[in-house]
């Protein structure tokens, strides 16, 4: 019995491994904060829950769901795109499809473009399920770095005219994870004009569109007149909501773009449960306070982390937006040794930036999804250990 030779290409997901060395850890007595994974701790809204309940007891949810979501679905998360963005004129029926959350929608839209010898434009570094499903599809990904110098912005360039013309997605996703960077309307304009010259679907993944602080709105890319030409938004409620086991969100933009995710979908999934996809109606019409009140949680441990670290040398700037930290790591060290010090000295579980990408090498992501007092807790251990930005030396 012999593995697919697809899979020899595909390396162990980042998380799955971080998951075994923390399994690993636990089970010897260490006591592990982990600040790896952007799980939000907090719970699922009551208006929500309650709209589950209530769905659950409906026997008309029971039954097979429509394989692009419901009417109801996609007619609320068009209303929620007008109304958080002013995007206007989606029609539900063919420019917007239901998605169990992001990950599988991200993967689903290779398998319908991609073919072999097409390239992808993928950010680096940048969410692992871009390069793995390229590689899934049979294409080549070329990596655009996401630099400091170019505020973690992908320079359109510095791609060649012949990889340009070969290409058949171009990725983005801000504000961005790893880097928590963000972008301007005016960058999404570029990057539109780039992708109608070389007719590329441009897929904006925005899961952390809600996840945004003092007061910072993160723009729709389908905000840039004409996008629906060439681009799809990739939306969740898995962090705005802290539904991430609930599994659901929504695709919209480019009815071409919809079109072929959703043939793919229909022949590999059977739909989400309708009572979800009814409680996600709930979600989108969660009130500004609400969510103030969730993103209030994330702020807050954002400023404990930030302040912690700028107490021991990083000078780092609070990012504008999601569940993460993008940090360097110290002189003299690799990405991959630094996170290894972190948790064998303090038993920190963070990812090395490489993780993401050849050039994420030189940083590590800390994820705001544990409490304050864990927060506290782990800049207590990196001074106690005496680790800091520059000349750091561990005790015992």
């Amino acid at each position: 019995m012999h593995f697919a030779k697809r899979l020899e290409k595909i390396p162990p997901y980042l998380f799955a491994e971080l998951n075994r060395k923390q399994n690993e850890l636990v089970t010897q007595g260490v006591d592990i904060i982990n600040l790896a994974v952007g799980d939000p701790d907090q719970p699922t809204p009551n208006d929500i829950l309650q709209a589950m309940h209530g769905a659950i007891d409906d026997a008309s949810t029971h039954n097979y769901p429509p394989y692009q979501g419901t009417q109801e679905f996609r007619e609320a998360a068009a209303k929620w795109m007008e109304h958080r963005f002013g995007v206007t004129q989606l029609n539900p029926n063919t420019e917007i499809v239901c998605s169990i959350g992001s990950k599988e929608a991200i993967h689903n839209t290779f398998l319908a473009f991609v073919e072999a010898g097409d390239y992808t434009l993928i950010p680096d570094p940048g969410y692992p399920v871009y390069r793995t499903a390229t590689l899934f599809a049979g294409g080549e990904p070329y990596m655009m770095p996401l630099n400091a110098e170019n505020s973690f912005l992908p320079d359109l360039n510095t791609i060649p005219e012949a990889v340009a013309r070969r290409a058949k997605l171009l990725w983005i996703n801000y504000p961005n994870n790893p880097t928590g960077a963000i972008a301007t309307l005016e960058f999404f304009e570029e990057l539109v004009a780039f992708c109608k010259q070389y007719d590329i679907l441009l897929c904006h993944d925005h899961a952390y569109s809600e996840m945004a602080y003092d007061g910072y709105k993160p723009p729709s890319v389908l905000q840039v007149p004409d996008a629906k030409d060439v681009a799809i938004e990739f939306h969740s409620l898995s962090k705005s909501c802290n539904m991430t086991g609930w599994r659901v969100g929504f695709v919209a933009g480019n009815s071409i773009g919809i079109q072929g995710l959703t043939q793919v979908k229909s022949n590999v999934d059977s739909g989400i449960f309708k009572a979800i996809q009814r409680a996600a109606i709930a979600a989108y019409r969660t009130s500004p306070a609400e969510l103030a009140s969730v993103v209030s949680i994330y702020q807050n441990r954002r400023d404990i982390i930030v302040q912690g670290l700028q107490s021991l040398g990083w000078k780092i700037t609070p990012p504008k937006a999601t569940l993460y930290i993008w940090v360097p790591v110290p002189p003299g060290y690799s990405s991959t040794e630094f996170v290894t010090l972190l948790l064998d000295k303090c038993g920190i579980l963070v990812p090395p930036g490489n993780g993401y990408g050849a050039a994420g090498e030189g940083f590590f992501r800390i994820a705001l999804t544990v409490p304050d007092q864990r927060m506290h807790e782990a800049i207590r251990r990196l001074k106690d250990a005496g680790i800091r930005y520059e000349g750091v030396g561990v005790r015992g």
